[in-house]
């Protein structure tokens, strides 16, 4: 493995993209504009897709995710190929001591995610998982409230996902691939394991997994979370309120807008007095939030771990603890019943 210096004006870290999709598209275009990063190669199966990636940022096409890696030798790549295939790229690039971030989900399987951190872990090299929400300034202004106390103790956390069938997924349904983002930022926010969880699923135009999810979670600290998530919806929704003893944040992932509800009557305890009175609406605020492109920040966070040898934001076990999630909510979709975690996930 390339020992890395120190960021500098002449420091370069060579960085790679293994499926140029509509997505790998998108990190090849931010590795090529971060500065002390070089755009090294990119590899996809369709090479005419590769070809025109790597003819736009001047680098090297590749067929092979094999041949890249042994050719361009880079310190780190972003693996965004379909799921199915996370592991076997992964583990290619983790046995030649390449530091990686996955595309989430972090694999088809909990036990294939267990394998590559494992395998990340004995080369000594950094595994992160694309929760790209975490990285909405959105979201990181609403942690910083909520850790501060600013909504009291929080009630209910409901995440809304909405939108068409999109073509391009066909080896996941909408729970692992779009659930799993508001499960990560609930446990995110929250801070606090599922205890229990009930899922009402349905099959309606994808052809083999459920594309409406209407969910319940249980949370080990009393709070409630709500999934609400449908590839069903011909408008795209991305939004999450969390509800507490002040009132109601609420956050739009696609405008990067964050409102504050405030509960007019503050309440204290919830006293018997306070119960009777119950709440009244008070102002609307809307928050002040600084705009990033929530993918560029995570990239940035992903070389900057790299460089100065730093935690990662979000962690191989953090895309395997939603990922569990995420299958558990499937399961008590699919059997009809209510699932209870009987043990701390990990």
């Amino acid at each position: 493995m390339r020992r890395l210096e120190p960021k500098s004006e002449s420091a370069s870290i060579r960085a790679a993209v293994i499926g140029v999709g509509a997505m790998g598209k998108q990190h090849a275009r931010i590795y090529n504009d971060l500065p002390g990063v070089t755009l090294v190669g990119v590899a996809d199966k369709n090479m005419q897709a590769a070809q025109e990636v790597a003819r736009r940022y001047h680098t090297a096409a590749y067929a092979g995710f094999h041949d890249l890696l042994q050719h361009e030798a880079p310190d780190l790549v972003s693996i965004v190929v379909p799921t199915r295939l996370h592991r076997e790229v992964a583990l290619a690039a983790i046995e030649r001591g390449v530091h990686v971030l996955v595309e989430k989900p972090i694999a088809s399987t909990e036990d294939e995610g267990a394998e590559m951190i494992m395998h990340a872990h004995a080369r000594g090299v950094k595994l992160a998982v694309g929760h790209v929400e975490r990285f909405n300034p959105a979201v990181i202004e609403l942690k910083r409230r909520l850790a501060l106390g600013e909504l009291g103790r929080v009630f209910q956390i409901h995440a809304r996902r909405l939108g068409p069938f999109p073509a391009r997924v066909r080896d996941v349904g909408v729970v692992i691939d779009l659930a799993a983002h508001d499960l990560d930022i609930m446990w995110y926010l929250i801070g606090a394991e599922v205890t229990r969880i009930y899922a009402e699923t349905e099959r309606r135009v994808h052809t083999e997994h459920e594309d409406l999810l209407s969910g319940l979670l249980r949370f080990a600290d009393g709070t409630v979370g709500v999934l609400d998530v449908n590839w069903l919806t011909p408008t795209k929704v991305r939004e999450l309120a969390v509800t507490g003893e002040r009132g109601m944040f609420l956050v739009n992932y696609l405008t990067q807008e964050l409102y504050f509800y405030e509960n007019e009557t503050t309440v204290h305890g919830w006293d018997t007095l306070s119960i009777l009175r119950g709440v009244e609406e008070g102002r609307t605020i809307r928050l002040r939030v600084e705009k990033k492109e929530p993918l560029r920040a995570e990239l940035e966070a992903f070389v900057d771990a790299v460089v100065g040898n730093k935690e990662l934001p979000v962690t191989g076990e953090d895309g395997l603890r939603a990922l569990r999630l995420a299958h558990q909510v499937v399961e008590a979709g699919r059997e009809h019943k209510i699932v209870t975690l009987d043990t701390v996930q990990s």
